[in-house]
């Protein structure tokens, strides 16, 4: 049974990811079974995720009792992916990624291992890499799954899943079956029961084919990796990068240099568009998510911007307010209405005897914010409003909502609410928006 045992240096003290699943077992197995061959110590752990009720605990359970049959130090966590993933509003199994991981990176500290190894195999790794494909990857996502990342380790990346089955049945290993792979609507397990079937039937050795590719791939996307970085020790200096170097290397390499200077990970339309704007003229500003860049003399500065909150502020009649964070001026008065709200945002009207409540304040906006956009016939959550303007986080975060006591009148910029339309003869409080910059 093939194991790559490079990964697994002499001394260490290995923690090996079971879910009980035949992979993992067979993983756990050999490492147990070669531990005083191989001079490593081995521990195990097991995330129950909290999404297959009685199934899932039974997995658990059999990890344990697994466990507890060879002697094997096994640590278990029960998690709740479900109630994460809503509360972040992320994929079921993105949360069930990162919680698991969490959880391995946390119990390896535990225990003092400097070696986390999971039970990925060649055919996951293959339709890893179609994923990838299907998604339109570069070559980073055609590399597949890496043997080793930080302390992660795959020992098994070489092994296809009929060898892991082989040794199961050699071995008279049990292992448990998540009825969940099964399931063809995880895009996954079709590639897995409908795509590799045929592929094999083109070619019966594909998976190993596949594993070649990656390998070969890998190797040209390190290449280009430690040139990118090369340009970086070159260049980069207080925070920047000189626009003429990096628009004037191949694509290949200003791509991974933006992806190496941005903090969070951007798509390809992003980087083609920090691109674009390193080939402009002048002073600039760029906006992407978690990322400011700056184009200033010669060189693009990659800036986190800082995080702006509009405080809440009480707008009265008679009265101005300034807003500095969106750099805007509002001054507040009651008029009868005899003019169609400006189309540039710049005058705001209110039925007067529609205002709900005592204060008119301006704010920043809130988690579930909702209105009824003007002659739109339906609502509409402040989310969605920014995302159909194109609007940053950064924009996102600088714009002014004005309220009344029952919600959302206005979004500077964005949209007037419904609910308080004057007509016209109305007496109307009025709202006149002006930049700070053009008051003297």
């Amino acid at each position: 049974m093939r194991i790559t045992e490079a990964l697994l240096p002499r001394g260490s003290r290995v923690l090996c990811a079971v879910s009980g699943g035949s992979d993992s077992i067979c993983l756990l197995h050999l490492l147990w079974s070669r531990r005083e061959a191989m001079g490593i110590q081995v521990f195990a752990a097991h995330y129950e995720h909290g999404l297959r009720g009685e199934a899932s605990q039974q997995d658990a359970e059999f990890v344990a009792d697994f466990c507890r049959k060879y002697g094997i130090n096994c640590i278990i966590e029960h998690g709740d992916v479900p109630s994460y993933a809503k509360a972040r509003r992320q994929g079921v199994e993105e949360a069930a990624r990162t919680l698991r991981y969490a959880f391995l990176e946390k119990t390896a500290d535990a225990l003092g291992c400097d070696i986390i190894a999971t039970a990925h195999n060649a055919d996951d790794n293959a339709e890893t890499l179609l994923l990838n494909l299907t998604r339109g990857s570069g070559l980073r996502g055609l590399c597949g799954i890496p043997p080793q990342r930080g302390r992660i380790v795959r020992p098994l990346l070489e092994t296809s899943r009929a060898e892991i089955e082989a040794y199961l049945a050699e071995n008279a290993l049990p292992h448990v079956e998540d009825q969940s792979n099964a399931d063809e609507r995880y895009r996954r397990n079709r590639i897995r029961h409908s795509v590799l079937p045929v592929l094999r039937e083109l070619n019966p050795a594909f998976v190993s084919a596949a594993a070649a590719t990656a390998a070969l791939l890998r190797r040209d996307e390190e290449l280009l990796d430690s040139l990118a970085q090369s340009f970086l020790e070159k260049q980069y200096r207080d925070g920047s990068v000189p626009v003429e170097e990096l628009i004037g290397v191949h694509p290949s390499i200003s791509s991974r240099v933006v992806r190496k200077l941005c903090k969070n990970s951007l798509s390809a339309k992003h980087v083609e568009e920090v691109l674009q704007f390193c080939r402009g003229e002048g002073t600039g500003l760029l906006d992407l998510p978690g990322q400011r860049l700056r184009r200033e003399r010669g060189r693009v500065y990659f800036e986190v911007p800082e995080a702006v909150r509009i405080p809440d502020r009480v707008i009265r009649p008679g009265e101005s307010v300034e807003i500095p964070e969106a750099g805007i001026r509002v001054r507040a008065k009651l008029v009868e209405y005899n003019q169609k709200v400006n189309s540039l945002f710049k005058t705001y009207c209110f039925k007067y005897e529609k205002l709900c409540g005592n204060e008119i304040l301006c704010t920043g906006r809130r988690p579930g914010d909702r209105m009824h956009p003007a002659r739109r016939g339906c609502g509409k959550s402040l989310k969605a409003l920014f995302a159909e303007a194109g609007y940053s986080q950064t924009q996102r975060d600088r714009t002014p909502v004005f309220r009344d006591g029952a919600g959302i009148l206005a979004v500077h910029g964005i949209a007037v609410e419904e609910r308080t339309l004057p007509d016209e003869g109305d007496l109307t409080l009025c709202l006149k928006i002006d930049n700070l910059e053009d008051v003297t």
